[in-house]
């Protein structure tokens, strides 16, 4: 169908530490779990409420598990882009069919962003212990650091 546009932008934590798995082929996969969460002022009682959505992530892109293997830990902040994709699988205990919708970044058109500065990463899971799982937490901060992190 032309004119279709399948794509998701995330930013969020990760709720657990990557799961790396070997598929069938030799190849590696990452699954990620990643929160994003809203909060707003309720009208009527002037309670602050919050929610806080879960999203299943599935890396393919050799490239992108290999960092995510290497760099990304429970409480980390990440920007992704990927594809949202439904599989069916039979539930074996019923054998009743069921579905899973995931985000999969795979290809040319998915990318993954560390957006903790480099000497956070090193104390994410500690930041996810001390805080809540807000995917904005670390956006308001001093950002004077980031020149380090240029490659060039």
């Amino acid at each position: 169908m032309a004119g279709s546009l399948n794509k998701v932008q995330l930013i969020g934590r990760l709720g657990a530490d990557p799961e790396i798995k070997q598929m069938v082929n030799g190849k590696s996969v990452a699954r990620l779990s990643i929160a994003t969460s809203q909060s707003w002022k309720d009208k009527s009682s002037g309670e602050k409420k919050e929610k806080t959505e879960w999203h299943r992530v599935v890396i393919f892109n050799e490239g992108l598990v290999n960092v995510v293997q290497q760099y990304v830990k429970k409480g980390a902040n990440v920007y992704i882009e990927g594809q949202l994709s439904t599989r069916k699988w039979k539930d074996e205990a019923t054998g009743q069919d069921k579905y899973s919708t995931e985000i999969v970044l795979q290809g040319y058109n998915s990318s993954l962003t560390m957006l903790d500065s480099r000497s956070n990463s090193n104390n994410s899971n500690l930041v996810s212990e001390n805080k809540s799982s807000l995917p904005n937490e670390n956006m308001s901060q001093d950002n004077s650091d980031l020149d380090d992190e240029i490659p060039f």
